[in-house]
């Protein structure tokens, strides 16, 4: 009889070190991903900040252009006001196609390429775009690794009581996946 009591007792012990730790290991993966949509969060604020300087500089230059400019900054606000991951993905992506449009309008500036400021400027806001592709990469790596998880078996018992539910990923949509198109 006290050898049952024994191994009862261990099979509860063992039972209860499972759900603690796929607990915390959910818990780990769901931290992951919130710290990598901070991160996505810091870059697009850098370029956020970053993009009304840039549009001053080439304003100087290109005073016709009055259209691509109003659009970057409508890119920009959309960004600003964008809630969700998916809201933000799309303002992303049409802020970064209109800042393509602005950078194929300045090719047409040789004084404004050679300007220092404009380069800096340029070189500066590439890197931040790289950083949010590094970003968004890590963010969906994060969301790929939790709800995967989630939806494995056992772990899947222990995510369903705690209410753990799947995220979404950083999409791109149709429209943003084509090549941007200049016109002048």
């Amino acid at each position: 009889m006290e050898l049952l009591i024994y191994i009862f007792a261990g099979l509860f012990i063992l039972v209860l070190l499972f759900f603690i730790l796929t607990y915390n290991y959910l818990i780990t993966l769901r931290n992951r991903i919130d710290n990598a949509w901070a991160q996505i969060d810091v870059q697009l604020k850098r370029r956020y900040d970053l993009v009304p300087n840039l549009v001053e500089t080439v304003k100087g230059y290109a005073k016709h252009e009055r259209e691509l400019f109003e659009s970057v900054t409508k890119a920009r606000a959309a960004m600003a006001s964008a809630g969700t991951v998916a809201e933000k993905a799309k303002a992303d992506n049409i802020l970064s196609s209109t800042l393509k449009s602005l950078f194929a309008v300045a090719e047409n500036y040789p004084q404004l390429r050679a300007n220092e400021n404009f380069k800096m400027l340029q070189e500066e806001l590439a890197g931040i775009e790289n950083k949010i592709a590094y970003a968004r990469q890590f963010y969906n790596d994060s969301v790929l690794s939790y709800n995967t998880a989630i939806q494995h078996i056992p772990t899947n018992i222990v995510a369903a009581i705690f209410n753990f539910k799947a995220r979404e990923f950083f999409k791109t949509e149709g429209s943003e996946r084509e090549n941007v198109k200049v016109k002048f």
